[in-house]
């Protein structure tokens, strides 16, 4: 059942699309308002149908109309919609459950209700599945239960599937064909494991294992496009390089003095609480100015990634942050996926998408159900 097709909502730049999208699905249209990352949906799935339109707005009778679809003809529909006020990112005196960005789900749930497709994929922050008491969690069950749908729920682990990130998020995977959803197993672990009764195990992916055949920079260098200078070390390289023969994006963005004397004086793996007393700042997250460490799973990509003081974001060998597709990699984007936009846009359109390897191993699961 090759090229199901697929709606993206809250489509954001495309992660979701881009990991289906290489497992065969047609991606019919992607739908979100904010240009930037439209324009980057688009510029990688030339094909799709882009709707820049607020979902708490938009008719989905409208939607079905404009791209021909009747109702349960389309096979997936997938998105995340904006989570912010369950993120544990926010202060919890700053969370209640009435937050307008805590009813966003709804809008998602009210196009499949009306679109019917035969499965659903929805992401969101791992907090929403104990989220005020499992509430929230329970609602979106229910209200899929009795559209006629059948509801997997399960907090994932993305270096579970490959990706080399620090990355938990839940996902929502309901089927009205009569086929129970499930999720594959996972492939990766902590540690290499064959048996005769189980599937391989290999190592989770480190941060370096995703970054270590890029050329080398140093603060405020490069420029596209830019030739590999050397081969791929392993098998997640391979797969990220595909038939690519250049690289976009692969540019530094250039340090103040200050944060390039922060920098240097750490090593790998260390961050703002190792820093010096004359350049270590009065207050800042735990992971501020964090270099990457070779051996471990890169932290969780944020929309912050273009400043140091927000993350462990440095690189770390070199003395700078990490650059755009460095980032990428460590969602798992392949180097033929393009980015629009200011260098800020991009980070943010980075650290918000979904890993496109993770959306790879999810349309297994979707397809067994349609």
């Amino acid at each position: 059942m090759d090229n199901l097709t697929v709606i993206d909502l809250f489509c954001g730049c495309g992660g979701m699309s881009w990991g289906l999208s290489k497992a065969s699905f047609k991606v019919l249209a992607g739908i979100d308002n904010w240009a930037p990352a439209l324009n980057t949906f688009h510029l990688n799935h030339p094909d799709s149908r882009i709707v820049n339109g607020d979902l708490t707005r938009l008719d989905p009778e409208d939607v079905m109309e404009r791209l021909q679809l009747k109702k349960g003809q389309l096979d997936c529909i997938v998105g995340g919609p904006p989570c912010q006020g369950f993120s544990k990112n926010v202060p919890s005196s700053y969370r209640f459950l009435e937050d307008p960005r805590n009813q966003l789900f709804r809008d998602f749930l009210r196009f499949v209700k009306t679109l019917y497709p035969k499965t659903v994929c929805m992401e969101n922050v791992a907090e929403i599945y104990n989220a005020y008491s499992g509430i929230v969690r329970d609602e979106i069950i229910g209200i899929l239960n009795a559209a006629g749908y059948e509801v997997a729920v399960k907090v994932i682990y993305a270096p579970d599937y490959g990706v080399p990130q620090r990355r938990r998020r839940c996902f929502f995977l309901p089927s009205r064909t009569g086929v129970p959803p499930s999720f594959s197993p996972s492939q990766f672990g902590s540690v290499e494991k064959l048996s005769l009764w189980q599937s391989h195990t290999v190592q989770y992916r480190s941060a370096w294992s995703a970054l270590s055949d890029l050329p080398v920079l140093g603060n405020g260098e490069g420029f596209e496009p830019m030739a590999y200078d050397k081969e791929p070390e392993n098998e997640f390289q391979n797969q990220m390089r595909g038939d690519s023969i250049k690289l976009y994006d692969h540019i530094t963005r250039e340090l103040r003095e200050k944060q390039f004397s922060r920098i240097a004086s750490l090593k790998p793996g260390q961050g703002i609480k190792d820093l010096p007393d004359h350049l270590r700042p009065k207050s800042g997250y735990s992971g501020a100015y964090g270099r990457l460490d070779c051996e471990m799973i890169a932290p969780t990509i944020t929309r912050w990634v273009f400043h140091p003081g927000s993350g462990r974001f440095c690189h770390p060998k070199e003395i700078r942050l990490i650059t755009i597709r460095e980032a990428a990699r460590l969602q798992s984007f392949s180097d033929d996926f393009r980015f629009m936009g200011t260098y800020i846009q991009k980070s943010q359109q980075v650290g918000n998408a979904v890993p496109p390897l993770l959306m790879e191993v999810l349309a297994e699961d979707i397809r067994r159900c349609c």
